[in-house]
């Protein structure tokens, strides 16, 4: 909290998940390209093979544009979403990291160095040196991945550097191997896609299939390696991240599912039209391709950043940037008293300071249609209770007067209107609506806390019961604040719930 506030406007999720998902898209090619260019290349001087060479000499074209100029660019953006992101984490990493960021970035340098001479050094210099220079290039990007991949792992898993504070613990975390070796072959299978893509527009001949088959080949042959490392990655992952997961956190497990789904169709895509009709790969069905692979890769990085919340770095930051090792200062000073900027509307600027990182109030993630009919005591009872709603809440660790403050700010730009008269709802559905809005957060259906089976069946007298001592029922249960009408309809909703019966939470 020792930053200046910037509000853009828009969800940084969204932000993020552009600008990260476009740059990793096009930075894992970066390396994986590299190994495809000088391995080929090799290939193609050994059978003197002059339409690959051609084809190489495209490549790199194409290569040192997207790879340097969008690259380059898009790494930049990822700083700045960042910064705007959590800059109190990104404060942790570069403080931790710091000569990790300055050795990733010599390497950058030597990438891009060698990557021009590499790309001017056609018919320039001669092949010993052009080759040369195309694995000087693939170990600088390599080495890249290498420190990358041991700051972004050290997110979910940080391991004993929690204890230590030491650089090589942190670096070398639990999640460091497999993740290297998964990323590898992300890198070897999309260079296969890039090469397909550039293939596509080259005129048909017999050499033209071969070589489509052979890009095909580097495509399943990094499909094949991200199997068992990404088994391996899954198993590295502490238990109880991933039980935390797959029983509360429906976020993280739908995208990893999502993108088993996707890499099933790049493998397909690539069986029947990379090898099985070669002859018939066309532009169209390499652009396919290549969106179920950025699919399929936004699917896996939704699900690696999803899966270690409620942190933003596992048990040492929660994703709205407060630390838990000041957990207690937070209990007994409060927020606003650690926050050095401040705007003078304290609702906004706990707001901002506690919320914002996820949620606007009416853009990404927004919280109004959320709180949209409901009241004031209730919004804040919800903020006192943020870390039982679905697993990956942070909690709210201010003074019970802060988090009040914090339900009236977001009270005062919400609907108040009931909520029959807000969604036009009556009966059981709006039965259904209330329920969503006050219970499903923590009991949604199907989730850990699904009540359905103990809620079915029961006389209107149990459930006028249940909704009148509601807060009395367990620790942060808030009490039922809803009108009369909500609560009739609430019940006719309840009755409508049966033993074993599939019901359905958004």
């Amino acid at each position: 909290m020792n930053y200046p506030f910037w509000d853009v406007g828009i969800g940084y999720g969204w932000l993020m998940a552009v600008v990260a998902v476009l740059h990793v898209f096009v930075s894992h090619f970066a390396i994986g390209g590299g190994l495809y260019l000088v391995v080929t290349e090799h290939l193609a001087r050994r059978t003197n093979d002059g339409l690959r060479l051609e084809f190489l000499q495209r490549l790199s074209k194409f290569f040192v544009l997207v790879t340097l100029v969008f690259g380059g660019l898009s790494g930049v953006g990822i700083w700045f979403v960042i910064g705007l992101l959590n800059p109190a984490a990104t404060e942790v990493l570069i403080h931790n990291f710091v000569w990790g960021w300055a050795t990733e970035w010599t390497f950058f340098v030597v990438e891009i160095t060698s990557a021009l001479l590499y790309y001017y050094g056609w018919k320039r210099i001669s092949a010993r040196s052009h080759l040369i220079l195309g694995w000087i290039y693939f170990v600088a990007a390599w080495l890249s991945l290498f420190i990358i991949n041991g700051i972004v792992t050290f997110m979910l898993t940080p391991g004993s550097w929690l204890q230590t504070g030491n650089f090589w613990d942190g670096f070398f975390n639990p999640t460091f191997w497999p993740s290297l070796a998964f990323r590898t072959g992300v890198c070897i299978m999309l260079a296969g896609l890039y090469a397909l893509l550039v293939a596509s527009r080259f005129p048909k001949s017999d050499s033209l299939t071969r070589l489509v088959r052979y890009n095909a080949g580097w495509g399943l042959a990094g499909l094949i390696l991200m199997v068992p490392t990404f088994y391996w990655y899954w198993k590295s992952i502490p238990g109880a991240i991933t039980v935390s997961a797959l029983e509360r956190m429906p976020t993280p497990i739908q995208a990893v599912t999502a993108s088993y789904w996707y890499a099933g169709g790049v493998a397909v895509l690539l069986i029947l039209f990379g090898f099985l009709l070669a002859k018939r790969y066309t532009t169209v069905i390499a652009l396919v391709t290549m969106l179920f692979g950025l699919l399929w890769f936004g699917e896996y990085e939704w699900f690696r950043e999803s899966i270690r919340k409620p942190f933003v770095i596992t048990d040492f930051m929660y994703g709205n940037g407060v630390e838990v090792a000041y957990a207690r200062v937070y209990q007994e000073e409060g927020y606003l008293n650690q926050m050095v900027y401040r705007t003078g509307d304290k609702g906004a600027d706990l707001f901002r300071r506690l919320c914002r990182s996820c949620h606007t109030l009416s853009g990404y993630k927004p919280l109004k249609p959320v709180f949209d009919g409901t009241d004031e005591p209730f919004i804040a009872d919800m903020v006192k209770g943020t870390q039982l709603m679905r697993g990956h809440m942070p909690p709210f660790l201010g003074k019970p007067w802060e988090a009040d403050t914090l339900a009236a700010y977001l009270a005062a730009r919400t609907d108040r209107r009931p909520v029959s008269q807000v969604f036009g709802l009556s009966g059981v559905e709006l039965g259904k609506t209330v329920f969503d809005q006050r219970c499903a957060p923590c009991h949604w259906a199907g989730g850990v806390s699904d009540k359905t089976e103990s809620l079915a069946g029961l006389s209107d007298q149990e459930y006028d019961d249940i909704l009148t001592n509601a807060a009395e029922l367990g620790d942060g249960m808030p009490a039922f604040t809803a009108s009369e009408e909500e609560r009739a309809a609430l019940i006719a909703y309840f009755k409508t719930l049966q033993k074993g019966a599939a019901h359905v939470t958004p």
